[in-house]
């Protein structure tokens, strides 16, 4: 029973799509992570020096003091001594990092998007027309036809467009 099981899963995951699945699962993993140290050790600095040095990180509120009494001189601190923070930093540094996630999913759904409407409109293009319009009724007719069979109307003899 656990073999036939064992041998239902392996035929399961080497699909094509539960490996691409899962390529792109640990490649978006590192990708968080680079983004996270971008964040934390790229952009936040900066800002927080034109904003008056202020570390990002260490930007929370005390909203119940530990064993030692507030003030803490950093997050860390005041963790190590039990208070209840309201951590604004962290959340600031999280937001930023997933703008900037969300944006290059964009940008990378774009290219996608442009890259698909490129092969569609070769396809379409590919394609052999086999009907065209009745001028007269707009009614879908084949295209050797010389008179609509829906009103009759004669046609004038055109060059066949490929």
């Amino acid at each position: 029973m656990f073999k036939g099981m064992l041998s239902e899963f392996k035929k399961f995951a080497m699909r094509g799509n539960v490996i691409d699945m899962a390529v792109g699962i640990i490649i978006g993993a590192a990708f968080g992570k680079i983004v996270d140290s971008l964040v934390k050790d790229v952009i936040m600095p900066p800002i927080g020096l034109l904003l008056g040095k202020v570390d990002f990180t260490n930007l929370f509120v005390v909203m119940k003091s530990g064993v030692t009494p507030a003030p803490y001189p950093s997050l860390s601190a005041a963790q190590a001594a039990g208070a209840v923070t309201l951590n604004i930093g962290l959340f600031i540094n999280a937001v930023i990092s997933f703008l900037i996630v969300a944006f290059a999913v964009f940008i990378l759904i774009k290219a996608i998007n442009k890259l698909q409407a490129k092969i569609d409109a070769k396809e379409k293009k590919e394609e052999v027309a086999t009907t065209k319009k009745c001028p007269y009724c707009c009614s879908e007719i084949a295209i050797e036809a010389v008179k609509c069979p829906n009103c009759t109307s004669e046609l004038k003899a055109e060059k066949n467009k490929k």
